[in-house]
Formats: C-alpha cells, structure tokens, sequence
C-alpha cells in the first residue's frame, strides 16, 4: 500500500482516491509486465526491404587453416616475403596460432612469427 502527501492544488488526480485524514489510499492496480508481441519483434529484426537481417559473420573463417593445411600436405614450395622486403623460399612443415616453421633447401629451417610477414605466394606463380 502507497502513500502520498496532499498535494497543494485543490484538484486531485483520479487514481489517488480519497483523501483520509489529509494522506491518499493509493488503489492497488494490477498491473501486468508490458512485453512485446512475437510479431512486433519480428517486424523489429526484418530489413528495409523485408527480408530478414542478416547476421554477423564468424570470428573466424578457418580460411587460413584450410590453406597451410593444403600447403602441407601437397609440400607446395612457397616464397614467403617479410615485412623489410626479404623473400624466404622453402616448404611450410607446420603452423600455429603465431608462427609457421618453413623448411629450405640447402639452408637452416626457419620458424616465422605472423605478425612478420607481409605476404606469401606459390613459387610455381613466381612470373619471370
């Protein structure tokens, strides 16, 4: 149960009931939680056009993974170039999250940090 003081003015709103002894008797109304309907949430999602929205892509495409893999597993050799222009020619042996180990021919094996690499290609794509 609520209770209100008077207020000044001599007019008093409906819902506040009769004033006893100078505090208002707040009726208890039943109240019902305000929800949207189903289809008025639907219309919320659809597009301009009315077709529904689309929904984020993926963090993560496994596009890269997909490629070293076939790379791997076919010991495609691959010119790797660095970020300071230096081009590695080798075969990748394996990846993970920050590096990929490429192995050469007639020189050390290399572990390669990412973040180091600008790009990689087939050598087989090399153009004269």
């Amino acid at each position: 149960m609520l209770t209100a003081r008077r207020p000044a003015c001599s007019e008093y709103p409906a819902w506040l009931g009769e004033p006893i002894a100078g505090v208002f008797i707040v009726d208890s109304v039943n109240r019902k939680l305000i929800r949207p309907s189903l289809s008025e949430t639907r219309e919320q999602t659809r597009g301009r056009n009315g077709s529904p929205r689309k929904n984020a892509p993926p963090d993560q495409t496994n596009a890269e993974n997909f490629y070293y893999m076939k790379q791997m597993q076919s010991k495609t050799p691959m010119v790797v170039v660095m970020k300071d222009g230096e081009e590695l020619h080798g075969i990748i042996e394996w990846y993970d999250k920050a590096s990929l180990k490429l192995n050469r021919d007639g020189a050390p094996n290399l572990l390669i940090y990412k973040p180091n690499i600008k790009y990689m290609y087939k050598a087989s794509d090399r153009q004269p």
